[in-house]
């Protein structure tokens, strides 16, 4: 009895392929879709980098593009396995036109053509943006977290690279010291009367890692004085700088915990979800991309969006001032002393006292325990803070600091000289403030007040409730069905251009998408007009 299903084909038996390449692949299937629209873009600036009179003929910039776009599509990142589909995926065959292209060539070219990728990512959205499905009017920027590649606990602090590298200096001393008596020794056996400028393969080995090293140092050395700047003391808490991609930052992972990581940032229109800008950053300062971001596009598609929604973080004053110049109707959230809750000391006369049952309600700035800025009222008539107990904190003097980012900022400096004598002084000031509590009003204070004036009316509160549908799905699209959950390239120029890829590569989802209701729609109608 045979029972066992029997083999369709026999392997030795003759079979009968279709007759042409192209017959192999239905009329309605996506690549041919994604490569009738990159044979519709402009290719001429990535053409001007090939000479084209030497070597053998190069495979043309759309090929090479399609291949690694396409992959992408279908979840496919590594060079390797794109080598491999290249030899055993019809649909790959098909878009390559039957070109057997190896890995090496494939991760050449994708680090290489920066500029020229940066222009068919404006193309393929400029043509979304033709198509009417995807609108300049409303735009919103978000940021997530992507593992660097970088192990998780490869990272040293500056105390542990100056350990490493007197290590690496002691070896170093040591190793060269055989080498000058070794190479004596042969001088008197041979007088060989030769000479090098390049070190033996262990020193010239050594001496590339101390330089890492010493670049690491230089890094790490930057980011404490940044925590500095932050009110972080690096004696307690030192900063960390990964030692194989010194370029990433160890950063809270969305998934939990810590790792070296990169920031990358997108721009998305509300209407239609495509990306119109991409970018990535090494640190949390997510708010130093907003204007940035909205002069890319104006170059890229020719003006400003009309409005631009961001999250908490992106509310700074240069950023609210920013926008207002350049006309965007802004929207973002902005903590104030209503939106956290009840304040009592938003009382109707400021220079009266907060009732004593109310002081349990104030609010208490985290790190000091101590009552919070958003406890005093400032008087703008009059130039003048007043406590919760009343007492007038006048201006004191101008000053000024650098900020993380190394910019300027400029504040006003008031201060009490009451606070000797008030019975709530532990609550307020520090045990080592002699001169009693300051509070500081810096050059954008006017341009939040006004702003969160605006955020707090119905109309800009629903407005705002836009953006997180549009700012967070391309991230869940790319890292859940595109598999980008970590970088394969370090160093941030190749981590930028990997992920201009990736967003170009989520575009053109898009648009096959689009494509295909259009086409299943079409056919449809004509269905339900022949009856």
């Amino acid at each position: 009895m045979d029972y066992w299903q029997k083999a369709p084909i026999n392997r030795e038996q003759i079979v009968l392929f279709a007759p042409t390449l192209d017959a192999a692949i239905p009329d309605d299937h996506e690549v041919r879709l994604l490569d009738e629209i990159l044979r519709g873009r402009n290719w001429t600036a990535w053409e001007a980098e090939y000479d084209g009179r030497r070597g053998q003929p190069p495979i043309h910039p759309r090929i090479m593009a399609a291949v690694i776009l396409y992959g992408l599509r279908r979840r496919v990142r590594s060079s390797r396995v794109l080598e491999y589909l290249l030899k055993n995926n019809v649909d790959f065959m098909w878009l390559a036109e039957g070109r057997e292209i190896d890995h090496a060539t494939i991760c050449k070219f994708r680090t290489k053509f920066r500029e020229q990728l940066k222009d068919l990512f404006r193309q393929i959205a400029q043509l979304a943006l033709t198509m009417g499905v995807a609108r300049l009017v409303e735009v919103a920027s978000d940021g997530t977290r992507v593992k660097a590649n970088n192990g998780r606990f490869e990272t040293l602090t500056a105390e542990g690279i100056e350990a490493r590298l007197k290590t690496l200096d002691e070896q170093f001393a040591e190793m060269l010291e055989k080498v000058e008596k070794a190479d004596k020794e042969e001088e008197m056996l041979f007088d060989a009367g030769e000479s090098s400028d390049k070190l033996p393969a262990e020193l010239a080995d050594v001496k590339a890692r101390q330089e890492r090293l010493k670049k690491a140092l230089e890094k790490v050395q930057a980011a404490d004085k940044a925590r500095r700047a932050e009110g972080i003391n690096p004696e307690k808490n030192p900063a960390q700088v990964p030692t194989t991609d010194p370029d990433s930052r160890v950063l809270p992972n969305k998934e939990g915990g810590y790792a070296p990581n990169y920031t990358p940032m997108a721009t998305a229109d509300v209407h239609g979800g495509y990306i119109l800008d991409a970018d990535v950053i090494t640190g949390t300062a997510e708010h130093t991309t907003t204007l940035p971001a909205m002069e890319r596009i104006k170059e890229n598609f020719g003006e400003y969006p009309e409005a631009s929604l961001a999250d908490g973080a992106h509310a700074t004053g240069p950023n609210i001032e920013g926008m207002q110049q350049r006309g965007i109707d802004y929207y973002s959230h902005i903590a104030t002393a209503e939106s956290e809750g009840p304040n009592p000391a938003l009382r109707e006369d400021p220079t009266e006292a907060v009732a004593e049952s109310d002081k349990a309600a104030l609010p208490i700035y985290p790190q000091t325990k101590k009552f919070d800025k958003s406890a005093f009222v400032y008087d703008e008539a009059k130039d003048v803070w007043y406590c919760p107990q009343g007492k007038t904190l006048s201006f004191e003097q101008k000053k000024s600091k650098l900020d993380a980012e190394g910019n300027r900022k400029y504040f006003n400096v008031y201060r009490c000289r009451e606070c000797e004598s008030c019975g709530w002084r532990s609550d307020c000031c520090s045990p080592k403030a002699k001169r009693g509590r300051s509070v500081s009003r810096d050059e954008y204070a006017k341009v939040r007040e006004r702003f969160a004036a605006k955020m707090s009316r119905a109309e800009s509160k629903e407005q705002y409730k836009k953006r997180f549908h549009a700012a967070e799905t391309p991230f869940g699209f790319i890292k859940q069905t595109m598999q980008l959950r970590q970088f394969l390239h370090r160093g941030l120029e190749k981590v930028k251009t990997e992920w201009l890829w990736t967003c170009t590569a989520y575009n053109l989802s898009k648009l096959l998408r689009e494509a295909a209701r259009l086409r299943a729609n079409f056919s449809r109608l004509a269905t339900e007009g022949a009856r």
